[in-house]
């Protein structure tokens, strides 16, 4: 699987040729980050902060809200490691502070360490600095206190010229039950492929930046058919993980998918097929995930009314149920509620819907059988979505906010305010 790289400097997306030359200013890296998102995590490398000269911090911040992101440079401590974790990475990556001293701290599918190397041996601190240990010594020392590793060929890095695939085999064994991520000169799908079927991921920066190789392509690299035409099944979820129905993908309709941010298919009887351009019900691409078995697509898509089926329903085994449902009722009707109606009210009156939601906490805090909280828990969350949409706020927003805040690894005591 490809992990897309953003190498920031001065707050800018950059690429350098052995981790030294600058080749590449790609300037401000947030549309880059939305665009790479598509295709899952992404690796966020402060290079200034790894050089020991400033740092990215705020621009990383704002990437975490745009993306699922792996951070790395300039980690040298256990505090500063939590700090990324708790602000929402996905994964923090450590180089020269991967010893077991700090790593036995943190936890540890969640720590990846890196392994920069030049000809074979390990280099720290912006890769200047060589260390006389090899890969594979540092592999085995440190595989019980991370969940990942991340080996970089730095002579490789930036030139594109292709990657040690050779090596990949002896790497992965070498990491027992961490998976292995290579970056270094990965430049073609095939190579993807390649490492792929090895059980590694690989790192992927100036082969993206320079348009060697396309998003999309990268993305399909693992995938394979079975059918004779050659399609990949592609399940079409929205951002609840609700499945809107089946579509086929090929290379064709993948590149118009990820180039244009929308749900792209392939029709069997009409080819390429863009959902809403002549029905109006259009998607917004937000992500694409390739399954276990590489062979089968999930776009996950923000999907416009009345739904993906084309029997004008939300999915294509009939309506939309549940608090996915009442929260997108709940924003039509900040628009379009009728003057008089009860939501109308709440919405134009914040005392109203104020005090309604005291008063309904206070009936779920006094309920006691399991159908009375039910009862009670639902009136709660209806007016809490009416608030959410009164202010523009969607239940997928609010639930990124609480996936964020399952990542944190120091927690709040959680004390009542007095």
């Amino acid at each position: 699987m490809i992990v897309p790289s953003i190498d920031l400097m001065g707050g800018h997306a950059v690429q350098l040729v052995g981790g030294k030359t600058l080749e590449l200013d790609a300037g401000d890296p947030r549309p880059i980050a939305d665009r790479f998102g598509l295709a899952g995590e992404v690796a966020v490398i402060d290079l200034d902060a790894a050089l020991s000269q400033g740092d990215n911090r705020a621009v990383i911040h704002d990437l975490l809200g745009r993306a699922r992101c792996r951070v790395g440079g300039g980690i040298r401590s256990v505090e500063a490691a939590l700090d990324w974790l708790d602000a929402g990475a996905e994964k923090v990556i450590l180089g020269t502070a991967a010893r077991p001293d700090v790593l036995d701290k943190l936890p540890r599918e969640r720590v990846i360490a890196a392994l920069d190397a030049v000809d074979g041996e390990v280099v720290v601190e912006g890769w200047r600095t060589r260390t006389g240990a090899t890969v594979l010594d540092r592999m085995a020392e440190l595989r019980p206190y991370v969940g990942g590793f991340l080996v970089t060929f730095v002579e490789r890095e930036g030139r594109l010229g292709g990657s040690r695939v050779d090596q990949v085999a002896a790497l992965v064994e070498a990491a027992g039950d961490a998976r292995v991520t290579v970056a270094g000169g990965v430049t073609t799908a095939d190579e993807l492929a390649a490492i792929d079927r090895l059980g590694a991921d690989a790192q992927v920066g100036m082969a993206l930046y320079k348009n060697h190789l396309h998003l999309a392509d990268a993305i399909a690299a693992p995938l394979r058919s079975d059918r004779p035409d050659g399609l990949w099944p592609t399940v079409i979820c929205d951002p609840h993980g609700v499945a809107l129905g089946l579509a086929y993908s090929d290379a064709e309709s993948l590149r118009v998918a990820v180039d244009r941010g929308v749900g792209a298919y392939h029709s069997r009887s009409r080819g390429l097929w863009v959902k809403g351009e002549t029905s109006g019900a259009t998607q917004r691409l937000l992500a694409i995930d390739v399954d276990c078995d590489r062979d089968t697509l999930r776009f996950t898509v923000e999907q416009s009314a009345p739904g993906f089926c084309h029997e004008d329903t939300w999915t294509c085994w009939g309506p939309a149920k549940g608090l996915p449902a009442l929260a997108r009722t709940l924003a039509a009707r900040a628009v379009d509620a009728p003057a008089g109606s009860y939501t109308r009210r709440l919405l134009d009156d914040p005392v109203l819907l104020g005090k309604k939601l005291l008063e309904e906490a206070g009936e779920l805090r006094d309920a006691e059988d399991a159908e009375q909280v039910a009862w009670e828990a639902a009136d709660v969350m209806y007016f809490a979505l009416v608030a959410a949409a009164r202010a523009g706020v969607t239940l997928a927003d609010i639930e990124a906010h609480t996936d964020r805040r399952s990542r944190r690894v120091r927690r709040r005591k959680g004390d009542a305010k007095s």
